[in-house]
């Protein structure tokens, strides 16, 4: 990779990392980018994770004093994280990844619906205590988040920003917040074994992890400045879209699939 492709790599890491704070999917965007410069699948998903655990710190750290994390929930949420980011991990090792896209994008679909027909969550601070069962269901949904999010993350911080808004019932700001904290865990303990596993480009990894460091720290504030309601409306256009190019892709995928299984002779 000469130095134009690093540097045109880094901007869109850059600019990636600064909308993902508030919408998440950054993973949705850098590994296919990644891909498409020639770094091989699990190389790009590696070190995607090391630069997305600098990115997670960045964007914690405008968060940080301002009252907007609620830290009796942090010890489970943080253990339960990081115990599923070992599993995820563990599993890009062994199980392929392209399915994900089509799943995480229908997620992503109901999600949005869910939004909308709900469009008070999130924007109107709420004051009622949540449901006992949806209080569990909040971490239980971590948990299994957590195992995808060590896989592969892309719009695990998505969908988990969206479970903490229904579930727990947080504001947006909040459930931004809480996210990209836990997000450290899981982006750091899955780097872990990646390293581990010799498949982290570090030299990649240093430059586009510094970018979304800083892009981090730019979304973070971005974020205490703009309203919930306006945090919906960015978080819903990114789902949206998202959205329909995964699955558009995903479907164009299957059809290339479909074509080539059509003219391969039985044997």
């Amino acid at each position: 990779m000469d130095i134009l492709q690093i540097i045109l790599l880094g901007g869109i890491f850059f600019s990636a990392s600064i909308v993902s704070v508030i919408a998440g999917s950054t993973s949705l965007i850098t590994v296919p980018v990644m891909l498409e410069f020639g770094v091989e699948p699990r190389t790009a998903i590696a070190t995607n994770m090391f630069a997305l655990t600098l990115m997670s710190i960045g964007g914690t750290l405008p968060f940080i004093g301002k009252k907007v994390i609620n830290p009796q929930r942090l010890p489970l949420l943080t253990l339960l994280t990081i115990v599923g980011s070992c599993l995820g991990a563990l599993l890009v090792l062994i199980l392929p990844s392209k399915s994900m896209p089509l799943i995480i994008s229908l997620s992503m679909i109901i999600v949005a619906i869910l939004s909308v027909i709900n469009r008070h969550a999130g924007v109107t601070p709420s004051t009622a205590i949540p449901p006992r069962i949806a209080e569990i269901a909040g971490y239980v949904v971590t948990f299994i988040l957590g195992i995808y999010g060590g896989f592969f993350s892309g719009g695990y911080v998505t969908l988990l920003t969206a479970a903490y808004i229904m579930l727990f019932r947080m504001s947006f700001v909040e459930a931004i917040a809480t996210t990209k904290f836990i997000n450290i865990f899981s982006s750091l303990i899955a780097t872990i074994i990646f390293l581990q596993q010799g498949i982290v480009d570090y030299n990649l990894g240093i430059i586009l992890g510094t970018t979304m460091f800083i892009g981090g720290i730019i979304g973070g504030s971005l974020t205490l400045k703009l309203s919930n309601v306006w945090l919906q409306r960015i978080y819903l256009t990114v789902v949206a879209i998202l959205a329909f190019i995964t699955l558009r892709k995903s479907q164009t995928q299957n059809q290339s699939t479909s074509a080539i299984e059509l003219f391969t002779p039985s044997a």
